[in-house]
């Protein structure tokens, strides 16, 4: 998932941090009939609890731009009620990518399906006997031209064609690996290497 950014922030250094799926903050709910609701907050607040600061520069990390990503499972049969957005200006998607129907407010979305929802008031979902995984999507938009060639998205033309001399010219300062698809061995377990050599580890 690709967050835009605005024109200020386009050319701003960049800056890497690794979120291990355990470290991820997770908020369980348990309905009137004893079924469960799972949100891992990968960005934005639900109630007490708080994703993981995302990128200084990010557009999540902007209280005002009301970022939310969330990856929701519901159990068979179970509902859930997620509260209004934060910010009157705000964009909700909900899109089912695994399970069966889901009811949004009363209005089935079937899986591999999308649905822009009102972002102002409280959603109730409610999966059916096969339960459903969710993911939402929610942000105000940031309200800039939007020019998108490949991987990149600027403001202009003229800066989509900058983007590509500078990719064609050093490959964003140089690939340090000698293939394009680097493979570590199994062996070496799940770690992030970060661009001062560091190497991280999950707890």
């Amino acid at each position: 998932i690709w967050l835009n950014l605005p024109a200020a922030d386009k050319l701003v250094a960049p800056y890497f941090s690794m979120q291990w799926a355990e470290s991820i903050p997770r908020v369980t709910r348990t309905d009137a009939q004893g079924k469960s609701a799972r949100v891992q907050l990968v960005a934005g607040r639900l109630e007490e609890r708080k994703a993981l600061a995302p990128p200084p520069n990010s557009w999540a990390n902007r209280p005002d731009a009301d970022v939310a990503i969330w990856s929701i499972e519901l159990e068979p049969g179970a509902t859930l009620t997620l509260p209004p957005a934060a910010d009157g200006r705000t964009r909700r998607t909900l899109y089912v990518f695994r399970g069966g129907t889901v009811r949004v407010d009363g209005e089935p979305v079937g899986q591999k399906r999308a649905a822009s929802v009102r972002a102002e008031v409280p959603l109730r979902l409610e999966a059916d006997e096969a339960g459903a995984e969710l993911l939402l999507l929610q942000g105000r938009p940031i309200g800039e031209p939007v020019v998108q060639h490949g991987p990149f998205v600027m403001n202009s033309r003229a800066g989509i064609e900058q983007t590509f001399l500078d990719y064609r010219q050093t490959g964003f300062g140089g690939w340090p690996w000698k293939r394009d698809d680097p493979v570590h061995p199994r062996e070496e377990g799940r770690f992030a290497r970060h661009a001062d050599g560091r190497v991280e580890r999950p707890d």
